[in-house]
């Protein structure tokens, strides 16, 4: 069982994901022990890059600030490194397939296992480039969304590991007044499919949304929220993930 699987074990996880680089690495370095302390069970650090589809206003703009202090994804998994000197939590990299390429993908591989990553959110992976992931010990975490087909469904009940990433609505990412949990259907899907645990993201942006989706996924993933509270209220950062924490059980 993976470091990532083990989260999720006898309790519903909690996901934080923070930009790396946004405010400053050595804050990003920060960032992680506090929410670890907090409460969070896995985190989420995003490798900026400037042309995501998927983000919404507030990551996009967490990307944008980290790029402009020159932060790559070298950066990132060197803070990775440093962060597991003092911290076991497991941590995902989040980014684009195009990080990968440029950076090279064998050595961007080899360099994240070295490095103490534990797994991999890719959204626009070719599926054909997934098995070589795999191989190398990194849990890859494929997304599901409500208009997912059958076939979709399918492919990453069979290829994900760690845990599926469901998104609670069709759409950019962001923190929402309201939760609209069209994901539910997918969910039995993929639960009819797998053991693998399955994660609720994309708009949860308080505690009472963290809750109604905890009731139905094994995990909820919080990102926008945080980031704002990171740019706007920043000394309350590990109070907003200690309340998301007790509000999932």
């Amino acid at each position: 069982m993976s470091r990532i699987s083990k989260a999720f074990k006898g309790k519903k996880a909690l996901i934080v994901f923070i930009m790396a680089g946004d405010p400053s690495l050595a804050k990003t370095e920060q960032l992680v022990y506090e929410i670890e302390a907090a409460g969070a069970d896995i985190i989420e650090l995003g490798i900026p890059f400037a042309d995501s589809i998927a983000d919404g206003v507030t990551i996009q703009a967490a990307a944008m600030r980290s790029l402009k202090q020159g932060v790559s994804a070298r950066d990132v998994i060197k803070l990775t490194s440093k962060i597991r000197k003092r911290s076991n939590i497991p941590i995902i990299f989040m980014t684009s397939f195009n990080i990968l390429y440029s950076y090279g993908l064998a050595k961007f591989v080899k360099d994240s296992v070295a490095a103490g990553v534990n797994g991999l959110i890719i959204p626009d992976i070719p599926v054909d480039e997934a098995d070589i992931l795999k191989k190398n010990g990194l849990d890859l975490i494929f997304l599901a969304a409500p208009n997912s087909n059958d076939e979709h469904i399918r492919m990453i009940a069979k290829k994900s590991s760690g845990f599926i990433y469901a998104v609670s609505i069709s759409g950019i990412t962001g923190a929402r007044k309201e939760l609209h949990l069209q994901v539910n259907q997918v969910i039995k899907k993929i639960k009819g499919l797998t053991k693998t645990p399955v994660a609720i993201g994309f708009g949860i942006s308080n505690p009472k949304q963290a809750a109604e989706a905890s009731k139905l996924a094994d995990g909820v993933i919080v990102g926008s929220a945080v980031i704002d509270v990171i740019a706007k209220k920043p000394k309350q950062v590990g109070k907003f993930v200690s309340s998301l924490k007790k509000a999932i059980g």
